[in-house]
């Protein structure tokens, strides 16, 4: 059954998917969850299934497989999109939920002279990377989607498309890194101007954005600021340079948090965890840290209070 059904409805979920312009990072993600519902409904099609059975599966993985509180709302938001956008048969309630335990953990955070320590461990063009998921906040998929128009080096600010909820933003470009980068710049349009094999096949665009300006990818503005040395094939099966892979950048980190003599565990998101403590320390407003990292709510930027000690509105121990 599922192979006969499988494709038409994968077919439909990424038509409606594009039109939406949700990223292909969330449509894999909300496809994964979507086989995974299917699948455990004994390849039974979702038509057939409604909010009782989406409340077993739910519970089930906060049950048995113990997801993260995380996971689990990125099963229930994907099977929420499928049936509003896709069926076009809201669940409506899905009734009372087994929940995920949501940890309240404290960030792992880096002293300023520990994350410039093991970003200076760091080659070309992890390094630079790094320095701008500590020095500008950026996620680490962030900072490897950055493309060339979007750092503006006049008014030094830094912008983020399409970011986590599919929201822009702009954050700061630290003035040690301008050099830096202008340069890369520079040798990036050279061998752009010169037709540099290198630049023959476009980069990956977004969907609807390559089907309005077709010839955008071959653009210098639209070139990704750190690319693939490898091609791939993008959704029409043309030919296109993608970014350096996330998982490159994250393996050089782990590899110099190894290296170093650091007892933390430390990773690419630990920067922009110590880009929020390090503002804060040095008497930011938590309103501007809020902006610059993009959260949504401020209660998700006060973790970082917490672990700089300043959530208890002054109280001293009485051992001093």
């Amino acid at each position: 059954m599922e192979t006969s059904s499988k494709p038409r409805l994968q077919e439909q979920f990424r038509a409606v998917m594009r039109l939406h312009h949700y990223s292909i990072r969330t449509e894999k993600s909300y496809w994964y969850w979507i086989r995974y519902f299917i699948r455990f409904h004994k390849l039974r099609h979702p038509v057939e299934l409604g909010a009782t059975e989406v409340n077993a599966f739910l519970t089930w993985l906060a049950v048995e497989r113990q997801v993260a509180a995380a996971t689990q709302n990125l099963a229930l938001n994907s099977l929420v999109f499928l049936y509003d956008k896709v069926l076009q048969q809201p669940l409506g309630q899905v009734g009372e939920v087994v929940r995920a335990k949501r940890s309240a953990r404290i960030p792992c955070v880096l002293t300023h002279e520990e994350a410039t320590a093991l970003i200076a461990r760091l080659g070309q063009p992890h390094q630079l990377l790094a320095s701008l998921m500590y020095g500008a906040g950026l996620r680490v998929v962030e900072a490897a989607r950055l493309r060339i128009k979007d750092v503006d080096f006049d008014k030094q600010i830094i912008t983020i498309h399409d970011g986590k909820g599919a929201k822009d933003r702009t954050t700061l470009l630290p003035a040690p890194l301008i050099t830096q980068l202008l340069e890369r710049r520079e040798r990036m349009f050279r061998a752009w101007k010169q037709r540099d094999s290198f630049y023959h096949a476009p980069v990956s665009l977004p969907f609807a954005l390559r089907r309005k300006y077709p010839k955008a990818g071959c653009s210098f503005e639209w070139q990704w600021l750190f690319p693939s040395t490898g091609l791939c094939t993008d959704e029409d099966g043309q030919i296109v340079r993608h970014h350096l892979h996330v998982s490159a950048i994250q393996k050089a980190v782990r590899h110099a948090v190894r290296q170093s003599n650091l007892h933390k565990p430390a990773s690419c998101h630990t920067f922009r965890h110590s880009f929020a403590t390090e503002l804060l320390r040095r008497g930011s407003d938590i309103r501007t840290v809020q902006t610059l990292l993009g959260h949504a709510d401020i209660r998700t930027t006060q973790i970082y209070t917490h672990v700089l000690g300043q959530g208890f509105a002054g109280v001293v121990s009485p051992l001093g």
